[in-house]
């Protein structure tokens, strides 16, 4: 790879973090300025540009509608992607609003590693705040968040498992895929689905080996 393509690439991986979808089943309300019509609806994922909803009735594609989304307040956007059931909205959203939903998604998604309690603000990550892995060994390890993102966490650890062993962290199951000067990289094993099936090939690993 040509070194002057390397902050580039970095960029544009940031950006696909910033705009992953979240799975996220939460309730919500609905309503067409247009129609001054308003409805309970569901969320059933949602990212920094956009969210898919399910509630009763249709909306033709393009309609303005603003949507508030519980734990996550108000968002304006126009209606996309209608399926039987719902609809996409994509967000009509400042740099700085996506940002924000960014971080609560970071947090959202990964609610299980770090208790809210634990969590302060830092200037220039998501959050911060102490924790514990458990290697595949059974060794539980303490350690401190520096780094949380929807893919994977930077801890402060001086336990320093080799790159690639499976660790969980909460109810989330990683691989080590670096070793920094404080402690390690983590990244989240596969989508929602996938992390749920490695999650529970660790603990049971995990249960046979203590």
């Amino acid at each position: 790879m040509k070194p002057e393509l390397e902050p580039v690439i970095e960029k544009a991986k940031a950006e696909r973090r910033r705009f992953k979808r979240v799975r996220v089943d939460l309730p919500g309300k609905l309503f067409v300025p247009a129609e001054s019509r308003e409805c309970q609806c569901t969320i059933l994922d949602l990212s920094p540009g956009g969210a898919a909803v399910e509630c009763e009735g249709e909306l033709e594609a393009q309609t303005q509608v603003v949507l508030y989304i519980d734990g996550f307040g108000r968002f304006e956007g126009e209606v996309v992607n209608r399926a039987a059931g719902g609809f996409g909205v994509r967000f009509h959203c400042t740099a700085m609003k996506r940002e924000r939903v960014a971080e609560q998604l970071t947090l959202f998604a990964n609610k299980s590693l770090v208790s809210e309690a634990d969590l302060r603000r830092h200037d220039r990550t998501p959050a911060k705040g102490f924790t514990r892995f458990t290697r595949a060994d059974g060794e539980t390890v303490k350690c401190e968040v520096l780094d949380l993102s929807l893919s994977g966490v930077s801890l402060k650890t001086h336990v320093r498992p080799p790159i690639g062993e499976f660790v969980l962290i909460g109810q989330m199951a990683g691989r080590v895929a670096r070793i920094h000067e404080n402690g390690i990289a983590v990244e989240f094993v596969g989508g929602h689905a996938a992390e749920k099936s490695n999650t529970e090939k660790l603990k049971a690993k995990l249960v046979a080996v203590r």
